[in-house]
């Protein structure tokens, strides 16, 4: 059987994102076209489908870190922050995240019933969403075009 561990995350998360739409589980929220995705940006995303790999992205965390908190969360989708505009000349300093987009996409998904609340813990997921990721993972191995990766197949 092939797990979520089998196959490129990228490959995965478009295909999640894909599945998330189908179902119509997930949706940019009004505000998002105009939210940035954390300090260290200037603009939001420019991408159309950006909430959807979002939210798929922050499934398959949570379910290979699980139960994870959004503090965690906000902290792996950070980016790091040049010095001053005119010189850059101090070093690199680390961002969070936005805490309001993870937030509410990990709403979004625990309505479809893919993640859960762990009191005191986070968030974890379901078995629904396991399913949910080992069966795209399925369908994606099934399509790759990498010999590397036959022996899963």
């Amino acid at each position: 059987m092939t797990t979520l561990y089998d196959v490129p995350a990228e490959a995965l998360n478009e295909a999640v994102a894909e599945r998330l739409v189908e179902e119509d589980v997930v949706e940019a929220p009004d505000w998002f076209t105009f939210a940035k995705t954390g300090v260290g940006r200037e603009l939001p995303p420019e991408q159309e489908d950006f909430w959807q790999l979002r939210a798929a992205s922050l499934l398959r965390k949570v379910a290979i870190d699980g139960p994870v908190g959004v503090g965690a969360l906000r902290t792996a989708y950070g980016d790091s922050k040049q010095g001053s505009n005119r010189y850059q000349v101090r070093p690199n300093q680390t961002t969070d995240g936005s805490g309001k987009v993870v937030r509410t996409a990990l709403q979004q998904l625990e309505d479809a019933g893919y993640v859960q609340v762990a009191e005191g813990e986070g968030r974890r997921i379901t078995a629904d969403g396991q399913a949910l990721l080992d069966e795209v993972a399925g369908e994606v191995l099934e399509g790759l075009d990498r010999p590397d990766l036959e022996r899963y197949a």
